[in-house]
């Protein structure tokens, strides 16, 4: 949906009506899952307007808990705008329409790209800790993230365990994705390279079959119900595999973010693998 300035105008939400950017700003917006978490851990609580509707849901983000106490949106024009923000973090994704109506109102947007690597991840929490006024915030926050990826990696000399992360339909990350860096750190060699995997890409179960890994990395299950990840366990075509390939969790919220969610991550694979190996915690 287009929003032209006459129609804002007749929601009583004129553009003389919205806060000017501050150099603190007062009312943050975020309309992506992966900025919620950033925004919780680095913004004061009476800063943040309004996460996106993705916070709430727990099969899927590590705050869900915390974001049933916060308001939240569906990321329309119409919400965004009614919440007066000085300041929202959108995506790359984020809905056109949205953008374009804040653009026209002069609402401060920074958009944000999907990181590719723990660096970029990093990047984008001291920008976002300086964008909501709390640089010292993000400048601690980026310091256990760091200690988190130390203390992950295994000794040195012990030989990297090949596995695959697998997710409903077969979705799995290659190289060139977040996820493969992490499991790298963890002691992990991701076989989507052998497969031939660019970034994210389906491994059908036949060529899991043909070739497998030592390790399967599947998602946790969800509550109440059998999830896929049960169901790919249990598999009877795996059950050729016995003695060959090992299996263990890796809930599907900790793969797609960086920022905070890297400490949990890299701390949940570096676990498999020890309990895979038998090494000391």
């Amino acid at each position: 949906m287009r929003w032209a300035r006459r129609e804002i105008l007749a929601a009583g939400l004129s553009a003389s009506a919205l806060p000017a950017a501050a150099q603190t700003p007062r009312r943050v917006v975020s309309l992506n899952s992966c900025l919620d978490v950033m925004l919780v851990h680095l913004a004061d609580r009476q800063q943040i307007a309004a996460l996106s509707h993705y916070a709430r849901e727990p099969d899927g983000s590590t705050i869900s808990d915390l974001a049933q106490k916060l308001p939240f949106t569906w990321e329309s024009a119409e919400e965004v705008i009614s919440l007066r923000p000085d300041l929202v973090l959108a995506s790359r994704h984020s809905a056109p329409a949205t953008r374009n109506a804040l653009q026209r109102l002069g609402v401060q947007t920074e958009r944000f790209s999907t990181p590719k690597t723990i660096a970029q991840s990093l990047e984008q929490v001291a920008r976002v800790a300086a964008l909501v006024g709390h640089p010292d915030r993000g400048t601690a926050l980026v310091a256990r993230i760091q200690a988190a990826l130390a203390a992950a990696r295994p000794a040195p000399g012990q030989r990297a365990i090949t596995a695959l992360i697998y997710q409903p339909n077969g979705f799995s990350p290659g190289p060139g994705t977040l996820a493969d860096e992490l499991m790298t750190t963890a002691g992990f060699e991701n076989v989507a390279r052998r497969y031939g995997l660019k970034t994210w890409g389906n491994v059908p179960l036949e060529r899991l079959l043909a070739d497998p890994p030592d390790v399967l990395l599947v998602g946790e299950a969800s509550k109440g119900a059998r999830s896929w990840a049960d169901r790919v366990m249990t598999h009877p075509a795996l059950r050729v595999l016995d003695g060959r390939m090992r299996q263990a969790r890796v809930p599907e919220r900790l793969l797609y973010c960086g920022g905070p969610v890297l400490i949990e991550a890299v701390s949940t694979l570096a676990h498999a693998r020890r309990a895979l190996t038998g090494a000391r915690t």
